[in-house]
């Protein structure tokens, strides 16, 4: 199993669709790699020689915020719109939708699951 940014990726799959398993790259960025590196798309990750291995290690390294870097960056600036007391960073605060999607109904995901509310009873049928 290949070792590439500090994630164990599958050796079965084909090289653009196994570095997708890192994150912070998708399949356009896999595809960019892998082009920028000149391994072909159809290759396996267990076809893989070491230096074709270092090289994309190399590209990911060089060219792209990936893995805890990313996730650090993203809460920072999730921080960042917390402590500027700003309209994103309070829906941020709060655990609501921040891009603007009706909360009325929906946005469970965000909001959790429902609470029940004192004093009121269901509709008897």
């Amino acid at each position: 199993m290949a070792r590439i940014a500090g994630v164990n990726i599958p050796t079965q799959k084909r090289v653009v669709i196994a570095l997708t398993y890192i994150h912070g790259i998708g399949r356009t960025k896999a595809r960019e790699i892998c082009e920028g590196v000149g391994i072909p798309s159809e290759r396996r990750v267990n076809e893989l020689t070491d230096d074709e291995t270092v090289r994309i290690r190399e590209a990911i390294d060089k060219g792209f915020t990936v893995e805890g870097d990313l996730r650090r960056e993203i809460s920072m600036n999730i921080k960042r719109l917390m402590d500027l007391g700003c309209y994103r960073g309070l829906r941020h605060r709060r655990g609501l939708p921040v891009h603007g999607q009706r909360t009325h109904t929906n946005a469970r995901t965000r909001k959790g699951p429902a609470r029940p509310i004192a004093g009121k009873k269901k509709a008897v049928k």
